[in-house]
C-alpha cells in the first residue's frame, strides 16, 4: 500500500465538486491547512460565512473522498469562515461577535449540552474539578461523557482507572471506552503514557474535531470536556468549534493563578461561549489527622474575582489527601466514596452547573436541537 501525500490528496479533492459554482474545491481555492501524518489527513475548507448552511455537505463530501483514498486511517476537515472585507465592516457591525467565531458549530449528534472545564494555567486541579464535577452530574441522574481535550498532558486514562483503545465499527466513528458510569474519550487512549505529542496547530486541531465529532458518543445529557491548561491554539479550537453551552472556570486562590483565570474567562467571553462560574479549588488545606484548617494558599480569592467580573461563584473544594489519593488512584472519590463530605461538595457544584446548562439551553437553540 503506497503511503499517502498531498498531491494524492488534492488529486482526491479536485474530483469533489462545489454544485453551486460547478468547479471542484481545489480549483476554488478552498483547500487550507493540509497536514497528513501517518495516514491521518486533516485541512480547513475556507468559506464565505454566509455559506454555511449548505457548505456542511460539501464538507462531508471531502471528509468521504479522502477517507476512501488507499493509506488514510482517517480525515477530518472543518470549516473555517474568510475574513470579511474592509468595505463591509460598517454594514456588519451588528453581526461582530458571530465574526469571530468559525462559519459553523455543528451539532454533536446525541449530546444535549457540552460544557468546558477551564483554567488560565496549569497545576490548579482542573482535571480532578472535572472527572469529580462529571461523577457530580452523573450522580443526579444525567447521561454523561468525557472528553479529554489536553492532547499534549492527557490525564483521564489514569485518574478514571482506564486502560486499552477504543473500537470502531465502521472505521469512522470511535465508541468511547466507559468507567464509573462515564463515556470517555482521550488521546491518552491512542497513545502511549510517556509519548511526547510533537503537533503543530493544524495537527492539533484535526485531532481534536475528531474526538468530539468522530465518536459515537451515544445518547448524553451533558458532555464534560476537560480543557488543556491555557488560551492557546487548543483551546481556542475548543470553543470557536464546538457548540459549548458554557464553560467553568477553575483557580487557585492564589493571586497568580487568579490572574490567569481572568485570562481564561475573557477568551470565552470573547467567542461568546457564556462563563457558568468560577469553582475555588484547593480553597483551604483540611489536616488528615485533626481535621484542623488551614489557608496555606489564601482563601477567598477566586470568590472576590468572581464579584468584580460579575459571573457566579459556584463553590470552593479543600485541599485534602483523599482527594488526591483517590484521582491519583484511578478511583475518583465521588464515585468510590459517595457519602464522603467531599463528594457531597461535588454533587453540589454538579446541582449548579446542571441549573447552568439548563438555563443556557432555555435561551438558546444551538445545542438543544437535534434533528434526527
Amino acid at each position: 500500500m503506497s503511503a499517502i501525500n498531498e498531491q494524492t490528496v488534492l488529486n482526491c479533492l479536485d474530483q469533489v465538486i462545489d454544485e453551486k459554482s460547478g468547479k471542484s474545491v481545489v480549483a476554488l481555492g478552498l483547500i487550507a491547512g493540509l497536514v497528513i501524518k501517518d495516514g491521518n489527513v486533516g485541512f480547513a475548507l475556507e468559506i464565505n460565512p454566509k455559506d454555511a448552511g449548505e457548505m456542511e455537505l460539501l464538507r462531508k463530501k471531502c471528509e468521504d473522498a479522502v477517507f476512501n483514498l488507499p493509506g488514510v486511517k482517517s480525515a477530518s476537515v472543518v470549516l473555517t469562515a474568510e475574513q470579511a472585507a474592509p468595505a463591509s465592516v460598517s454594514s456588519a457591525s451588528p453581526r461582530q461577535p458571530q465574526q469571530q467565531q468559525p462559519a459553523q458549530k455543528p451539532e454533536v449528534p446525541g449530546v444535549a449540552a457540552i460544557v468546558a472545564v477551564a483554567s488560565g494555567k496549569g497545576g490548579v486541579g482542573k482535571s480532578t474539578c472535572a472527572v469529580n464535577l462529571a461523577l457530580g452530574l452523573s450522580a443526579l441522574g444525567l447521561k454523561v461523557g468525557m472528553l479529554d481535550a489536553d492532547v499534549y498532558g492527557p490525564s483521564l486514562p489514569r485518574m478514571l482507572g482506564l486502560k486499552g483503545k477504543p473500537d470502531s465499527k465502521d472505521g469512522k466513528k470511535l465508541i468511547p471506552m466507559e468507567k464509573w458510569g462515564l463515556k470517555v474519550m482521550s488521546m491518552g487512549f491512542l497513545v502511549e503514557e510517556d509519548t511526547p505529542m510533537i503537533w503543530r496547530g493544524p495537527m492539533i486541531m484535526s485531532a481534536l474535531q475528531q474526538m468530539v465529532f468522530d465518536v459515537d458518543w451515544g445518547e448524553l445529557d451533558v458532555l464534560v470536556v476537560d480543557m488543556p491548561p491555557g488560551t492557546g491554539d487548543a483551546q481556542l479550537t475548543l470553543a470557536q468549534r464546538v457548540p459549548l453551552a458554557g464553560a467553568v472556570i477553575v483557580s487557585t486562590p492564589q493571586d497568580i493563578a487568579l490572574i490567569d483565570a481572568r485570562k481564561g474567562l475573557n477568551m470565552f467571553r470573547k467567542v461568546d461561549v457564556p462563563v457558568f462560574g468560577i469553582i475555588e479549588n484547593m480553597s483551604y488545606f483540611l489536616c488528615p489527622s485533626c481535621g484542623e484548617r488551614s489557608d496555606i494558599f489564601g482563601h477567598g480569592g477566586a470568590h472576590e474575582t468572581a464579584k468584580e467580573l460579575g459571573v457566579d461563584f459556584l463553590g470552593e473544594v479543600p485541599l485534602h489527601m483523599d482527594i488526591r489519593k483517590t484521582s491519583d488512584a484511578g478511583t475518583p472519590i465521588t464515585a468510590t466514596e459517595p457519602d464522603s463530605p467531599h463528594a457531597k461538595i461535588y454533587r453540589e457544584l454538579g446541582k449548579k452547573v446542571q441549573e447552568k446548562i439548563e438555563e443556557s439551553l432555555a435561551t438558546s437553540a444551538g445545542p438543544k436541537i437535534v434533528i434526527e
